[in-house]
């Protein structure tokens, strides 16, 4: 059984680990900041930029533990707060409601396959209905073939179908815009 719990400046070591665990390198390079700031604004330290925002509310997102062990990675947060998002052909805005974003997974080789990621997802789902978010959104990779972990960082749109999101918008015909909406 996992537990899954914001990321704060208490539980900071746990996502450095977590990120510095094989299969994690792109993690380790992003620091799940890449879609926070518009191009021109990223800042040069990664790192430093998640931990600033793991200082404040609502977290950028969520570990997954297996014991005290950190096992995976969800980013997750306000869709305003991902300014990436606005340029996107694929993830641009559906409409104007006011959704959360479920952007990427991160879990460890050793992890994968083990129901880390669903958890994650549950997780998100229900850390979401107690910040009283309305609707959250994914853009996961729908391909029939199995594909590259490399490729998956924003999980698998079958994950999400069993979750209950539902496509509303399909840009790209592996890249659909999935949304939950989990009520007021």
């Amino acid at each position: 059984m996992l537990k899954i719990k914001p990321l704060t400046l208490a539980n900071w070591d746990d996502i450095e680990t977590l990120f510095s665990a094989k299969g994690c390198s792109v993690a380790k390079w992003c620091w799940c900041v890449h879609y926070r700031f518009a191009k021109a604004a990223m800042p040069k330290d990664r790192k430093a930029a998640l931990k600033k925002l793991a200082k404040g509310e609502p977290p950028p997102g969520l570990i997954a533990y297996r014991g005290k062990v950190p096992v995976g990675w969800v980013s997750l947060g306000p869709r305003a707060a991902f300014q990436k998002l606005e340029t996107s052909r694929v993830m641009k805005a559906v409409d104007d409601a006011p959704v959360w974003s479920v952007i990427c997974f991160v879990v460890p080789a050793a992890e994968r396959g083990q129901g880390v990621a669903r958890a994650l997802l549950d997780g998100a789902i229900a850390f979401a209905r107690k910040q009283k978010v309305t609707a959250l959104e994914a853009y996961p990779i729908d391909k029939a073939e199995v594909s590259t972990p490399m490729s998956m960082w924003f999980g698998a749109a079958s994950m999400f179908s069993r979750a209950g999101f539902e496509v509303v918008a399909r840009r790209k015909p592996e890249r659909p815009v999935m949304r939950l909406g989990l009520g007021k």
